[in-house]
């Protein structure tokens, strides 16, 4: 049987983490070793937007010491991510450059969205819990050091997910400048965390109510993981009477002896308190009944990502179909048409699966281009008239769990060059994350929305079927309607230039009517 030995290592806010797993198709995921070493690298960023020379020195060592761990084990392959703390350094390419260079590791720098989504795989990978909690309806709380991500499901379907600078280690140095008494502090950090909680209630919660909250967090979760502080039958999980008792246990011990009660670090408890507290007001916000902390970290969501790319696990969730709720919610609250969006869905995607050998772009291009159609229409609720530029500042300000930073930006180009003229990558003369292959994808996808926008410019879906045929060097779209097709056939001709510059191949419309 072969075993694959995979390391992964999360370079946290204030917690630096290194988790051995062997991968199998017999066996799937078995944990082996995890190590975990204190670095709190988010109190320099968050104040300064550097990490201090002390601080990389002791992360290249502690690496070093990862790297030799994992050579022990056998590990040849890795995933390195860091997460806020280095996400929000100003000098983040410099400084990993030295690190990789001095420890050999490479440290990928995750987006929030994907860093949120590997949590929340992590959480699924809980198999039968995951699938039962969710059915009624439920919140994820996702508490990192820097923010913190609400996710709102309803019978197991994501309705929305909206990240806040909430994070615990942002609001503990927030809190250390205020010199007053632990229940002057208590009540301004109510304030300060209500404040948002409120405008995220008004917005999204739209007259829902949350039954369950998932926490995913540091400090709090390992408490609840532990039979014997709890008491339960049932680790992980505590109703809201059991966890007020413990946030008053908590207020009411000075901190050495809370450390020595939960079997913690004194270093921790302030940290744990503002977590406890922060859970505190979300449950107050979304009227929750049960908490459940699972007890998964960002490491388990490294694992179970790479055993789902390596074929060693198959998901029991649809994570993709979670992408693509968020793209609807989304067009749902810029007031986009559901008719409009799935008629352009529907001819997207059957001219993307006719085209593959000439555009060469795999499903999770065609992941992309499904969120674009969705999305073709956004900008028009802020203006007609600038449609493309309000598109695209809309896509790039959403949070699309799931979506790295570059696969957002993408998405935004192709809706935007949907209704404006492309500019191409030679032409560009702003900074950008993007490389030539970026462009190359949105390019070949801006093509196909194109195409597929000019076949309903008249926004009324005059065709009920659409079928795609190839041959010399023509690509028919062969539409059955009985209605006037003339508009469409005039607007066409600069959108089929555009496709067959890109595919070599020139769209033409043809009319089949109903019998």
């Amino acid at each position: 049987m072969s075993v694959d030995t995979f390391g992964a290592i999360d370079v946290g806010s204030d917690e630096i983490t290194l988790t051995i797993a062997e991968c199998s198709k017999k066996n799937g995921i078995r944990f082996i070793d995890q190590v975990t070493h204190r670095i709190n690298l988010g109190g320099d960023t968050f104040q300064t937007g550097k990490i201090s020379y002390e601080h990389v020195s002791e992360l290249e060592k502690l690496l070093s010491e990862y790297r030799a761990i994992m050579d022990d084990y056998g590990v040849k392959n890795y995933k390195a991510y860091g997460t806020s703390a280095i996400r929000e350094m100003v000098n983040r390419t410099v400084v990993l450059s030295e690190i990789e260079q001095r420890t050999g590791i490479h440290i990928d720098v995750l987006s929030n969205s994907e860093q949120r989504f590997l949590d929340y795989k992590s959480i699924a990978a809980k198999g039968g819990d995951f699938a039962k909690i969710i059915e009624k309806s439920t919140a994820i709380v996702d508490i990192g050091g820097s923010s913190i991500q609400i996710s709102l499901f309803d019978k197991d379907r994501l309705v929305t997910t909206q990240n806040m600078k909430l994070g615990v280690l942002r609001l503990y140095d927030q809190m250390k400048n205020i010199d007053a008494g632990q229940n002057i502090r208590d009540y301004c950090l109510n304030e300060l965390v209500n404040s948002q909680l409120r405008v995220f209630t008004n917005l999204y919660m739209q007259g829902r109510t949350v039954q369950n909250i998932i926490v995913v967090d540091d400090y709090f979760s390992p408490i609840v993981q532990d039979r014997q502080l709890t008491g339960s039958d049932d680790p992980g999980y505590i109703d809201v009477k059991m966890f007020r008792r413990f946030l008053e246990v908590a207020r009411n011990h000075n901190a050495q002896d809370l450390a020595r009660k939960l079997s913690i670090s004194d270093d921790n408890v302030p940290l744990l308190y503002i977590n406890a507290m922060l859970i505190d007001c979300i449950i107050n916000a979304v009227n929750a009944e049960l908490i459940w902390a699972p007890g998964v970290t960002l490491c388990d969501g490294i694992v179970y990502e790479y055993a789902q790319n390596q074929k060693y696990i198959t998901p029991k969730h649809d994570f993709e179909e979670d992408i693509i709720a968020c793209a609807e919610n989304t067009a749902h609250r810029y007031m986009g048409l559901k008719e409009r969006r799935e008629a352009m869905l529907n001819i997207a995607l059957r001219i993307f699966d006719s085209t593959k050998k000439y555009h060469g772009l795999g499903s999770r291009e065609r992941l992309l281009l499904r969120i674009a159609a969705i999305l073709h229409d956004c900008g028009k609720y802020i203006s007609m008239v600038d449609s493309s530029d309000c598109a695209y500042d809309i896509i790039m300000s959403t949070e699309i769990i799931g979506l790295s930073h570059v696969e957002r930006e993408i998405v935004a180009n192709v809706v935007k060059y949907n209704h404006t003229n492309f500019v191409y990558y030679g032409e560009q003369t702003f900074m950008s994350d993007l490389d030539r292959n970026a462009y190359l994808t949105i390019a070949k996808l801006t093509a196909i929305l194109r195409i597929t926008n000019g076949l309903d410019r008249s926004h009324t879906q005059k065709f009920d079927n659409v079928r795609i045929r190839i041959e010399d060097d023509k690509m028919y779209i062969i539409v059955n309607s009985d209605q006037d097709l003339t508009m469409e056939r005039g607007l066409f001709a600069r959108r089929a230039d555009f496709f067959e510059e890109i595919f070599g191949i020139r769209p033409e419309i043809k009319q089949k009517r109903p019998e």
